[in-house]
């Protein structure tokens, strides 16, 4: 039921046109309703004490964290050079509190939160699809579906209370200038979008043209309804280990009705006595051992939240270092260059690249780019060269220092 990968695509990661930022430093929100798992959740994903008591408004100001985003390539290239540093990609997650039916308008703690949100680039959308007597459910009773449409509600009034307010401010420019009105798009495509956040469509969910997403970006980049939004559907141990849950087609029919996602089954349960085996090899095997094949959902999670924010990395290797530095998809060389150093940027000259999957077949265990370049895999990239996911790069600039007049 979980989105799968298309060939030559991660999962995860958006389709068409980008909105919001583009940048590496970008961050996933972890959102919900209140005791869905929400904070169980990012404790287990930080190893971080944060409160995750049985109480709606525990979280009320937002803890972020830095979540190691594996990758088995980082650690073959750590195993062969055995560096004196080591330094994964992160995924930076924000826990959000709870939000309650009428948030947009400020019942519980909403307004604040909404902010919250406002200020993450992407969304882990927490549904609560376990029952449990102990864990308090803030409308008495469990039903995936209303929670959904309870949060998407209280996005979708936030945003277009944020719509109609540049909506009207340029009416009233208008007003009083008429060389104030906007080119022909503007309005029509703010209609379009409150017509869709009436009803309850997010506004990633649209068709646009490049010039739409464009003045989208301009004149609402801070609608939450824009951002990417993972599905994160917490079960109970049984229903993971059996992997299956009566919410599940359900939450999946759902989820493409409102703008896709993908889907991600997990279990705070299950993960929290995963974790408790940490310490003791033995009993880890003998849990995981109960049912064959099942394993942790959360390197999973980590991975499609950072495509989620289409993000990618390159790597540096040698001795003193082995490190991934997070770029934005389809960042060209001068700018993946920078992420090291603004004066890698300023002085680039080219970048001498191999991929991943050629160092390893090639370089039979040696520490080498010798092999990789006898086999004609080593190339020089100029400055139009767009970084792929997984490259090796040593990169080539020089800075002159300006004289002194």
């Amino acid at each position: 039921m979980a989105e799968t990968a298309k060939k030559g695509k991660k999962v995860g990661a958006p389709e068409g046109p980008r909105f919001g930022r583009v940048k590496a430093n970008l961050k996933m929100g972890i959102v919900g309703l209140p005791n869905v798992g929400k904070s169980s959740l990012f404790n287990l994903l930080t190893e971080q004490a944060v409160s995750a008591e049985n109480y709606p408004f525990c979280t009320i100001d937002p803890n972020e964290s830095r979540c190691p985003v594996p990758d088995a390539r980082y650690e073959w290239l750590c195993q062969l050079w055995n560096p004196v540093s080591k330094i994964p990609a992160y995924l930076v997650v924000t826990d959000i509190a709870g939000i309650i039916r009428g948030a947009h308008s400020g019942a519980g703690l909403g307004n604040a939160f909404l902010s919250h949100i406002q200020a993450v680039d992407g969304i882990f959308h927490v549904v609560r699809a376990f029952d449990n007597p102990e864990v308090v459910h803030v409308d008495d009773s469990v039903d995936p579906i209303r929670d959904m449409e309870t949060i998407i509600y209280e996005l979708c009034r936030k945003d277009a209370a944020l719509v109609e307010a540049v909506k009207s401010k340029k009416e009233q420019e208008i007003k009083r200038d008429a060389k104030n009105k906007p080119g022909p798009i503007f309005f029509p495509l703010l209609e379009r979008c409150l017509e869709m956040l009436e009803n309850n469509i997010p506004l990633r969910s649209g068709t646009y043209t490049i010039e739409e997403v464009a003045k989208i970006n301009e004149v609402i980049p801070l609608c939450i309804t824009l951002k990417p939004m993972v599905y994160l559907v917490n079960l109970d141990t049984k229903s993971f280990k059996r992997k299956g849950n009566k919410w599940l087609v359900p939450i999946n029919e759902w989820v493409q009705k409102h703008g896709g996602g993908t889907i991600i089954p997990f279990s705070v349960e299950w993960e929290q006595a995963y974790w408790a085996t940490r310490n003791d090899p033995a009993a880890r095997e003998a849990f995981l051992n109960e049912v064959p094949g099942l394993k942790s959902a959360l390197p999973r999670i980590v991975k499609i939240g950072y495509n989620a924010l289409n993000l990618q990395y390159f790597f540096t290797a040698g001795e003193d270092e082995v490190r991934c530095w997070t770029i934005p998809v389809g960042a060209l060389a001068p700018e993946a260059a920078g992420a090291i150093h603004t004066d890698f940027e300023r002085g680039f000259i080219k970048a001498e690249v191999c991929a991943f999957d050629d160092f390893k077949s090639l370089c039979n265990g040696q520490k080498s780019m010798a092999n990789v370049k006898a086999a004609g895999k080593y190339r020089q990239e100029g400055k139009q060269y767009v970084m792929q996911d997984g490259d090796i790069v040593y990169f080539l600039f020089n800075v002159t220092t300006a004289k002194k007049k």
